[in-house]
């Protein structure tokens, strides 16, 4: 976006609370989406007539999915809608937490970047890249344990499911506290996935409506979607590993320890092609939270930024200022 206004005109918590809201509003628009994704991406596909998962569900409790239509029927009939929502709480306190501390931490450094710079200028692609890597790696270390959690109550059984507080202290109990941050260095590497999909939002934005400070929501949406798309497609593989790391397998497989021994095994067992598993749903679901969230975050900021405008001004006129 360039060095714009609003980057003066508005505090890092103001980006903060608009990414948040508009996370959690895009994400509980499509949740069924991303449970349809995370249950197909733990699961490993037949072989020789033998249903084996990554994950807690077994072979006898759920049936394979083939597709994304596939597994919404089959979630459907075997646990009614909601099981489309298993998590739902514990997802959206970990988006709205992931958001804001990523906006607050990327506005804040990418401020002071610029700062350093004594230039409004658009930054490379690189600086971008780097700034979003810094803000994504701070981000993720307060909030991870969050999405241990939701990926557990997700790839649980209906019968086996759990609350938040509860499926925490079995996380706990099963792995000790660091359990709660298992898939730490996934998420680090990870990090790549928001810094190329805001990286790419600011490049997108910078050649296709230049000069232009306040793109209206259907620029903002088609952006968002586009810069999504292209970070999924370069990092599906870490996000199926991370998602096996976070889940629970079933008595007799492996307990994986780095994302690397889950993308070995899933390569031996299934093929190179499987790393990129649930890549349909992962992509339409990632392109209309990106676009809804973006869409809703520029109206947050619009709306932030006269409320803080007026609140400067009454300030500035009060009697004690006068």
């Amino acid at each position: 976006m360039g060095a714009q206004s609003k980057e003066a005109a508005l505090p890092p918590w103001g980006d903060a609370v608009a990414g948040a809201f508009g996370a959690v509003v895009a994400n509980a628009l499509v949740y069924p989406l991303d449970i349809i994704k995370t249950r197909i991406q733990v699961q490993v596909k037949p072989k020789a007539g033998k249903q084996q998962y990554l994950g807690v569900l077994k072979a006898e409790q759920i049936e394979h999915f083939t597709s994304t239509i596939d597994a919404f029927n089959k979630i459907l009939l075997k646990e009614g809608p909601s099981g489309l929502y298993a998590g739902m709480v514990g997802s959206l306190i970990g988006v709205a937490s992931t958001n804001f501390a990523y906006f607050y931490w990327y506005t804040l450094v990418r401020s002071f970047y610029l700062s350093k710079l004594h230039a409004n200028t658009t930054l490379s692609t690189a600086a971008e890249l780097s700034l979003g890597a810094v803000a994504g790696a701070l981000a993720q270390l307060f909030t991870i344990p969050v999405a241990v959690i939701t990926t557990r109550q997700q790839t649980s059984a209906k019968y086996e499911r759990k609350g938040l507080i509860e499926t925490a202290k079995d996380v706990i109990a099963e792995d000790g506290l660091s359990g709660l941050w298992r898939g730490l260095k996934a998420s680090l590497v990870l990090v790549i996935n928001p810094s190329i999909t805001y990286g790419a939002y600011q490049r997108l934005h910078a050649v296709l409506f230049p000069g232009k400070a306040r793109l209206n929501p259907y620029e903002a949406f088609l952006l968002g979607a586009m810069s999504k798309t292209l970070a999924t497609l370069a990092t599906q593989p870490l996000i199926v590993a991370k998602v096996g790391l976070q889940s629970k397998p079933p008595s007799g497989a492996p307990q994986f320890k780095t994302f690397g021994q889950v993308m070995a095994y899933i390569v031996k067992h299934e093929g190179a092609m499987s790393l990129f598993k649930g890549i349909g749903p992962q992509i339409t679901k990632g392109l209309l939270v990106q676009g809804f969230l973006m869409m809703t975050k520029e109206r947050m900021e619009l709306l932030f930024i006269l409320l803080w405008r007026v609140a400067k001004k009454m300030h500035a006129q009060s009697p004690k200022n006068g």
